[in-house]
């Protein structure tokens, strides 16, 4: 997978990315819940697309939000929406190559894994960025066999299958303590806390 690709297939999405989004905020607040968003945190979301995660966060009055995607018009995108509200920051970069001059207490990733092409030095990297007692979590609105199908159907070009469960919590054990694991046909979250 080229990264070049990636961009590219997310830059034609993104005119259309809010308008085909499904959501199920049930799933979303489990997720959020199970990360420890609240009050006062410093998230990073990371491959934030067009910010749809931004007004959760928000809801539960997390401090800060920057929000980072490697598509240019992903993040213009986002970063129109949410110009007017100084508690967003939306950054046009890759997450893997970000500096680590800072430190966020949430570090989200979510519908978004099977993008990267090494989870391991995503979290490696991350990791890096984390608050004692922060998080690190993974998750996707749906399980591993609808999520692997999806993107065998549409974007097998510019995504990976999702790794097993097993090998992702030991990639995430590295660096964090696992907090959170859920892998059922309804959704897929692992959380690691520092």
């Amino acid at each position: 997978m080229k990264q070049e690709a990636v961009i590219d297939f997310f830059n034609t999405l993104a005119p259309s990315w809010d308008a085909q989004m499904i959501r199920d905020d049930r799933i979303i607040t489990r997720i959020l819940d199970g990360a420890g968003v609240g009050e006062g945190d410093r998230v990073l979301d990371v491959a934030t697309g067009t910010g749809v995660l931004i007004p959760d966060y928000l809801a539960r009055g997390v401090a800060h939000v920057t929000g980072i995607d490697l598509s240019p018009e992903m993040a213009r995108i986002a970063r129109d929406k949410y110009a007017s509200d100084p508690r967003v920051e939306i950054l046009c970069a890759d997450a893997c190559t970000l500096p680590v001059d800072r430190c966020y207490d949430r570090i989200m990733i979510y519908n978004a894994l099977p993008h990267f092409v090494s989870p391991a030095a995503l979290f490696a990297h991350l990791g890096r960025m984390l608050a004692p007692g922060g998080t690190l979590t993974v998750a996707h609105g749906f399980g591993r066999k609808k999520l692997d199908d999806h993107h065998r159907n549409t974007a097998s070009d510019v995504s990976v299958p999702l790794p097993p469960t097993k090998e992702l919590i030991s990639y995430l054990r590295e660096y964090l303590d696992v907090t959170v694991v859920i892998d059922t046909e309804e959704m897929f979250q692992l959380t690691g806390m520092r």
